[in-house]
C-alpha cells in the first residue's frame, strides 16, 4: 500500500512539472476535512486525549500514531532496533535514515487517508518528525549533514506535492520532569533507555515550532498537560468546542492558552 501510495504521489509531482500551463493540484487536495493535530512530547498523554474524544466518534475519525506499522515491517520491529540507546550510541548510520524514512511514509498514509467524517484528529504529524525529532538528531549528530539534507528534500518535495491538511494543533505542554516521571512508571521497553536530557531536548524543539514560531502559521491550542489524569479531563472538556466544531475554530486567535497554563508562558 505504501509502495502504490508513493507512486501516486509522484506521478502527480511528475505531472505538475509538465511543461504545459495548466497547473496540477496537489496529490490529495480537496480530499481532506477539518483536521487537527495533536503534538506534544513523550508520555504528554496523546493517547489520553483521543481516548477523551471517543465519544465523538460519529464526528471525528481518530488517527493513531501507527507504531504497529513501526513494530513490524515484514517481521523487523523497527521500535526495538531504534530506542534511544541503540540509535545514539550503537548504529545511527544503519537504523536513524531507514527509521525516519519509514515514519514519513507512515504519516503520509495517515494524513492523505480520506474520511467521511468532518473532522479528523490524528497523534502526531509529519511536522513533529521534521522540526522536533529529525532536527534534534541532526543537532546531536546522530544523522550526519548528508542524511538530514536527503529527509529535508523529501520534506520539500512533499509541500510541493502533496497537501497536507492542519486546520489546528492542539499541544499538550508538559515539562520534561513530568513525562520522564510518567514513562518510568509505564515502563515501556522501547522507552527503557531515553534519559531526561533527550525529553528535554524535544520539549525545547516543540516550544520553538507551535510557541516560538507560533505553529507555522497554523492555529495553535496550548494545553495544560502537567495535570494529573484525575484533573485533565474539565483541562481538554474546556476546548471540545474547538475540535468538533471547524467554524468556531476558524474565528479563533493564533495561539489559544488554557486559563491553567497562561502563568507558565514567560
Amino acid at each position: 500500500m505504501i509502495t502504490k501510495l508513493l507512486g501516486r504521489i509522484i506521478s502527480s509531482a511528475m505531472a505538475g512539472n509538465n511543461c504545459s500551463a495548466s497547473k496540477v493540484p496537489k496529490y490529495a487536495a480537496g480530499t481532506q476535512p477539518f483536521t487537527v493535530l495533536i503534538e506534544g512530547n513523550i508520555g504528554s498523554g496523546k493517547t489520553t486525549f483521543l481516548n477523551h474524544f471517543q465519544k465523538f466518534q460519529e464526528k471525528i475519525c481518530l488517527i493513531t500514531e501507527p507504531v504497529e506499522k513501526w513494530r513490524n515491517v515484514r517481521g523487523v520491529n523497527l521500535l526495538v532496533s531504534t530506542n534511544f540507546y541503540e540509535l545514539m550510541y550503537k548504529e545511527p548510520e544503519r537504523w536513524a535514515m531507514p527509521f525516519q524514512s519509514y515514519v514519513t511514509l507512515t504519516m503520509l498514509q495517515s494524513h492523505t487517508q480520506q474520511t467521511q467524517k468532518p473532522v479528523k484528529l490524528m497523534e502526531r504529524s509529519i511536522y513533529s518528525s521534521r522540526y522536533c525529532f529529525v532536527e534534534n538528531m541532526f543537532r546531536n549528530d546522530i544523522i550526519d549533514a548528508g542524511m538530514y539534507h536527503v529527509l529535508q528534500e523529501w520534506y520539500e518535495f512533499i509541500d510541493n506535492a502533496i497537501h497536507v491538511q492542519a486546520d489546528l494543533i492542539v499541544y499538550l505542554r508538559t515539562s520534561p520532569e513530568v513525562v520522564y516521571e510518567r514513562m518510568r512508571k509505564r515502563a515501556r521497553s522501547e522507552e527503557s533507555c531515553v534519559p531526561l536530557k533527550y525529553l528535554e531536548e524535544l520539549h525545547k524543539l516543540h516550544e520553538e515550532w507551535l510557541i516560538k514560531n507560533r505553529g507555522l502559521n497554523t492555529n495553535v491550542i496550548v494545553l495544560n498537560a502537567n495535570l494529573d489524569l484525575d484533573h485533565i479531563g474539565s483541562e481538554y472538556k474546556r476546548y471540545e468546542n474547538h475540535i468538533i466544531n471547524p467554524a468556531y475554530t476558524r474565528q479563533q486567535q493564533a495561539v489559544l492558552v488554557s486559563p491553567s497554563k497562561r502563568p507558565h508562558m514567560e
